[in-house]
């Protein structure tokens, strides 16, 4: 059977992960958990279906065991792991359970929406030597694996510059669908969940961030967090970092441009599905058709996934996206609105943060 996964959360942002359990090797989705009903039974449907579609999984088609009360769920031994989709403000609460109840985890983006929290976690898991894996499933895709890789070789010489545009629509009805996106204590913010992945490339690529000065601003929508955010960063080896983000951007996305200036060298990639090369100029030979080959492989959550397996099923080492890495965007974006709030520049690493300290924010 190997591993057997269950799931807190059966909402929109589930199906992904039961579309990528059902096509894993080595793997089960035995239980589900959710406080509606029918959301349950829909997840059950459509593991099973996604499944049944894969024949090597065909004598694998029990379904999930329903569980109105997750906790129930995690007093289950026979429960490995457990995949939480919950709203952000869920997040760390349901994560700290599920270590306690011995269980390894993968947590939807963002990992909390306090920094001491996320160090409880990271601290956590390591104690009781279980894994996180925080979905930043874009590290995983092989445009953005082979940017690092060519950042680390020196490809491009040093780099001065790294820039993050992010451009998207979320209009009145979706904050409205749900009463708690655009609140601070349980959705966190835009750039904390719309802008969290470009951060993290940008981090991955470049190194620790030491500094942020920032700056945020809201639009027309009824809420009470940010709709667009601007940031200044300064990494370790003294190169900048610019985040210009908004959720403002009509009708439509424009999607993200992620880019990187060197002194020998330039990429610029983005799109609405990361699927465009702008600018791939390095000093290596053939990286330019290197590149123009892995740009449309778009196969992250899968890859996330087998990172996550092999671990679990070696006992030994790390997923990339563990909890200590899941922190570094997350204290970047924490350092970003604490400077909006503080009107000044601050310095990583932060003591302490929690976005519900956002309300004191005076909008200018």
């Amino acid at each position: 059977m190997g591993i057997r996964f269950g799931l807190i959360g059966c909402g929109r942002i589930a199906r992904r992960h039961i579309f990528t359990l059902a096509r894993s090797n080595d793997v089960h989705l035995a239980a589900v958990s959710d406080i509606m009903k029918e959301r349950m039974e829909e997840a059950s449907r459509l593991y099973q279906s996604y499944r049944a579609e894969t024949l090597a999984q065909q004598d694998e088609l029990t379904p999930p065991q329903p569980y109105q009360n997750f906790m129930d769920m995690l007093a289950n031994p026979d429960i490995d792991a457990i995949i939480i989709t919950t709203l952000s403000g869920l997040h760390a609460d349901i994560t700290r359970k599920a270590l306690l109840h011995n269980k390894h985890v993968v947590l939807e983006k963002p990992m909390t929406l306090s920094l001491a929290e996320a160090n409880e976690l990271a601290k956590l898991a390591d104690e009781r030597r279980r894994r996180i894996l925080v979905c930043h499933q874009l590290r995983y895709r092989p445009i953005m694996q082979e940017i690092k890789r060519l950042v680390d070789s020196g490809a491009l010489g040093r780099i001065h510059l790294g820039v993050a545009s992010i451009r998207l629509y979320r209009s009145p009805e979706y904050y409205a669908a749900a009463a708690w996106r655009g609140t601070w204590e349980e959705d966190g913010g835009m750039l904390l969940n719309q802008g969290i992945h470009a951060v993290d490339l940008l981090q991955w690529w470049m190194g620790d961030v030491t500094q942020v000065y920032g700056d945020i601003s809201r639009g027309s929508a009824k809420k009470e967090t940010e709709d667009i955010a601007l940031g200044i960063l300064t990494f370790a080896d003294g190169a900048r970092g610019l985040i210009e983000a908004n959720t403002i951007t009509y009708p439509n996305n424009m999607g993200t441009v992620l880019s990187l200036f060197g002194e020998k060298g330039a990429i610029s990639i983005g799109g609405t599905a990361f699927n465009e090369i702008y600018r791939w100029c390095t000093l290596e030979a053939g990286s330019e058709e290197r590149a123009a080959s892995l740009i449309t492989k778009e196969d992250e959550h899968e890859r996330m996934y087998g990172d996550f397996i092999r671990v679990l099923l070696s006992g030994s080492g790390q997923p990339l996206m563990n909890g200590n890495e899941g922190k570094k965007a997350l204290e970047s974006i924490f350092a970003l609105y604490a400077s909006a709030l503080s009107r000044m520049p601050v310095s990583l690493p932060l003591a302490s943060f929690v976005t519900t300290s956002m309300k004191e924010m005076k909008w200018l």
